[in-house]
């Protein structure tokens, strides 16, 4: 057991974690960062252009040397928070999510968004704020 996907082993996990904290798992959650994000956005588009959207993405992040993790898509982290874009495995659709601390955080990774996908032909109204 890796100690991942695994609700129980998690909890467990965390439940060990307090018992040996000088604080409660209340003040521990208190002291987390205030993040916003945007529910799981599903844009279609082709079957033949999604992952060659995503590489465009990377191409461009890349070449700007942005903070790119490639492993399922483009995630991109920076001090605002983190957004993914990734071609969805079962259907003709880009997946898009974004995760900010605070609401002008989120506002800025969600114009960083739409941004790429202009970019690359593609419009979304779903991350206009």
């Amino acid at each position: 057991n890796y100690g991942y996907d695994d609700g129980v082993y998690a909890g467990v996990r965390m439940i060990n974690w307090v018992a040996h904290q000088d604080i409660t798992l209340e003040e521990a959650m208190d002291s987390l960062p205030d993040v916003h994000n945007t529910p799981e956005i599903r844009i279609h588009v082709s079957e033949e252009r999604k992952f060659v959207i995503v590489d465009e993405i990377k191409s461009r992040l890349s070449a700007a040397n942005a903070d790119v993790n490639d492993v399922d898509g483009v995630r991109v982290n920076s001090e605002h928070g983190w957004w993914l874009a990734r071609a969805s495995n079962t259907e003709a659709a880009l997946i898009v999510r974004c995760e900010g601390f605070g609401t002008a955080g989120l506002d800025v990774l969600k114009k960083q968004v739409v941004e790429q996908l202009d970019m690359s032909g593609i419009q979304c109204e779903a991350l206009s704020t």
